[in-house]
């Protein structure tokens, strides 16, 4: 018995994605839903706290919504935190002026703490949130999931938030590596579970933010960030083939390589400081990439941001690319230099 075909892909970010050169490429911004906008801060302020708002499915969608709305950006990305997945296994998480809180974890005994079993019921608001989403975006529109990659997630949940030089968790997987890879091993079934709810509730597409990879040297690199991502894809791309991920490997310099050949991402988002050349010749040859403009030139603007977005679709528009910042869009960016941007990436290049 035959079974339905798929449907063509007709969204210019699914297509980019899959491999296509795109004249004019799709285009979407990480942070694109943030304290930049004045429509978000007054969504903000209607929730108790930042998880609330995160878990309240129709606060979540309308931000998820609010910036394609604005600028037209070929995806929206859902809004959440990369922290709910900790949460859901049993740690304590709150938001203040400084960031993320987590009740430090403590090493082997604080993960018998933890329990996979159920965490997913405490993540069905963000499911709903991908629903409602997917609903009420324009048809040529991508939807795009994602969650914080094993070794970040873990650093935050052993760290008690962020960290300027990662001594707990590095020193905990440096003395004790079969006890951390528990904490990783759980993180990563974790994340399968979350990110295949999220498909199964709609999204079209994942990101996996790796947003500390850089801080480990390569051996740790192959056993915390590649090993791991590799078994995600693998599980993903056997119960939904169709579904492209996205992997961004901050700061992972030299290693961006192994990471794309090895992963199995069918994308990589390219922090700031990878050079276009390297980018384009030993990583774009293999797989589509995404990236990578300074968020800072966004904040600039004007003749500055004109021409830094030339010299980028100049360097990676000849192959599979999908435009992006090397981070997250900071809160002091101007709606108006996003607008300028939207207009600038409308059009082919002459």
């Amino acid at each position: 018995m035959t079974g339905a075909q798929p449907e063509p892909l007709t969204k210019p970010l699914l297509r980019a994605l899959r491999g296509e050169r795109r004249r004019r490429p799709p285009w979407w911004l990480m942070r694109q839903a943030g304290r930049y906008l004045p429509e978000y801060r007054a969504l903000r302020a209607q929730a108790r706290d930042f998880v609330d708002f995160c878990l309240n499915p129709a606060l979540a969608a309308e931000a998820t919504l609010q910036p394609v709305r604005r600028f037209g950006m070929d995806a929206a990305i859902i809004f959440a935190d990369i922290l709910l997945v900790p949460q859901a296994l049993g740690q304590k998480l709150t938001f203040g002026d400084d960031g993320p809180r987590l009740q430090p974890l403590d090493e082997t005994p604080g993960i018998q703490g933890l329990r996979l079993e159920g965490a997913m019921s405490h993540l069905d608001p963000v499911c709903e949130t991908i629903r409602r989403s997917r609903a009420a975006l324009p048809d040529e529109t991508a939807l795009i999931g994602f969650a914080g990659a094993p070794w970040t997630v873990a650093t935050y949940m052993v760290e008690g938030g962020g960290s300027r030089d990662f001594g707990r968790v590095k020193s905990w997987a440096y003395r004790d590596p079969s006890g951390f890879q528990a904490l990783i091993d759980l993180l990563t079934e974790a994340t399968i579970a979350y990110l295949s709810a999220q498909i199964s509730a709609g999204a079209e597409v994942v990101q996996l933010f790796d947003s500390w990879a850089g801080v480990l040297p390569e051996e740790g690199f192959e056993r915390w960030v590649i090993a791991p991502t590799r078994r995600i894809t693998a599980a993903l791309s056997e119960y939904f083939p169709a579904i492209p991920i996205i992997g961004f490997p901050r700061g992972a310099g030299l290693l961006y390589e192994r990471y794309a050949i090895e992963t199995g991402v069918s994308a990589v988002s390219l922090d700031t400081v990878v050079p276009k050349g390297f980018a384009r010749e030993r990583l774009q040859s293999r797989l589509a990439v995404q990236g990578n403009l300074d968020p800072v030139l966004l904040i600039t603007g004007g003749e500055t941001l004109e021409r830094a977005v030339i010299e980028l679709r100049t360097a990676l528009g000849g192959g599979p690319f999908v435009f992006n910042l090397g981070h997250g869009v900071l809160p002091q960016t101007p709606p108006e230099n996003v607008a300028m941007l939207a207009q600038l990436l409308s059009k082919p290049l002459d």
